[in-house]
């Protein structure tokens, strides 16, 4: 039979030991307030198909073939303008009536209608201005679809193709992303910024999208399946020690900081090698200022787990043993003791002194009256 080493034997006893310590030091517990302020979200870990992305940056542009003009088929002058700048029209609605330069009494007149639905987004002409047949009156762009334009590395573009998915995120609207796939690539390459256009065509359907918006592209090159992979934002610390916080299973607001080994990561996602599990609620908002938070509440975690368990814990916040909660309730009941003893020695020395005060008192008492005794008799005989 082998025989074990000593020292396997101790660290084996030692190591949940450790692990205590290790939770105690690692637990930052939040009041109400606490978590309030700090704006404590979380999300729970799941396996998901983790993307390899590539992360680019764009404009939302107007599709080129979206855009209408009107025009006046005769030279006259503007006798009515129902439409201006920044107002959405009907295709087919009554937009200007130009009055013909033709003689007449009245002259006859020329009704224009918009040629699309759309917003006008430029005008040329005043009520009363004389126009020509050649001549631009109103613009007018449908932006129910936009172009969204990624300035791509050409690095990375000889992975992309047409029908690449991509998420697009404006900044202008929110954290919202938006899947598209790559319809086209420009008609040539950016030579100072080293990029190619890549576009995409977004529904505009909140309306809210415009011309000129910056955009930011997460697009997808691969895809791999049941990848555990956490948000972004909820990992903490510098390149060689990562951690997380995650929310304890059994303490409100307390919040355990997790070392964690990373993998690959992309733009919104990060690949979790080892240090969780499916299931558990990692923090994402408020991860960063957790990071410099010693306990807002001020309670310890033996004090939290007293408060949830209903009996007492050692300070690690580990469970006590059966000798441990006997020589616990020893020391709570000599301390009592020791208390009470202190309480009745404290009352000794004020009754002596009280005893001692009060005998002095009578004695200057006595002496006063005897000193007076005698002179009184002396002035009864004179």
């Amino acid at each position: 039979m082998k025989t074990i080493p000593t020292f396997f034997i101790l660290l084996a006893t030692a190591a949940p030991l450790i692990g205590q310590a290790d939770r105690a030091a690692s637990t930052v517990i939040l009041d109400d307030n606490g978590v309030q302020n700090l704006q404590i979200e979380t999300v729970e870990v799941e396996e998901r198909d983790f993307e390899t992305t590539v992360f680019a940056i764009g404009r939302i542009e107007e599709i080129p073939s979206n855009r209408a003009v009107l025009s006046s088929r005769i030279a006259g002058r503007v006798l009515e303008l129902n439409a201006y700048l920044g107002d959405t029209v009907e295709a087919g609605q009554e937009l200007a009536v130009v009055e013909s330069r033709q003689l007449g009494d009245p002259p006859p007149t020329v009704s224009l209608v918009a040629p699309q639905r759309g917003l006008v987004v430029d005008s040329h002409i005043r009520l009363g201005q004389p126009v020509e047949p050649e001549q631009e009156l109103l613009d007018i762009a449908d932006f129910s679809r936009l172009w969204a334009v990624a300035k791509i590395p050409e690095r990375e573009a000889a992975q992309i193709g047409v029908g690449t998915r991509a998420y697009i995120r404006i900044p202008a609207l929110g954290e919202q992303w938006q899947e598209a796939r790559l319809s086209q690539f420009g008609v040539e390459a950016d030579r100072a910024g080293g990029t190619v256009d890549g576009i995409f065509v977004l529904d505009n359907l909140s309306g809210k999208l415009r011309p000129g918006m910056r955009a930011e592209f997460s697009i997808v090159l691969s895809s791999r399946k049941n990848v555990l992979a956490i948000p972004r934002e909820a990992v903490q610390g510098d390149p060689a020690s990562r951690v997380v916080f995650v929310e304890d299973f059994e303490l409100p607001n307390a919040f355990i900081r997790s070392p964690v080994v990373l993998g690959e990561q992309n733009d919104r996602f990060v690949e979790v090698v080892r240090g969780l599990f499916p299931g558990d609620e990692v923090v994402t908002q408020g991860s960063y200022a957790l990071s410099f938070t010693g306990g807002g509440s001020g309670m310890s975690l033996k004090e939290a787990l007293d408060a949830a368990h209903g009996h007492e814990h050692n300070e690690d916040g580990s469970e006590m043993t059966p000798e441990q909660q006997a020589a616990y309730s020893k020391e709570k009941h000599d301390h009592a003791g020791e208390v009470a003893r202190t309480d009745n020695g404290l009352s000794k020395p004020l009754l002596t002194y009280a005893v001692v005060v009060t005998a002095l008192l009578l004695i200057a008492v006595q002496q006063l009256l005897r000193k007076r005794k005698p002179s009184t008799g002396s002035q009864d005989a004179e």
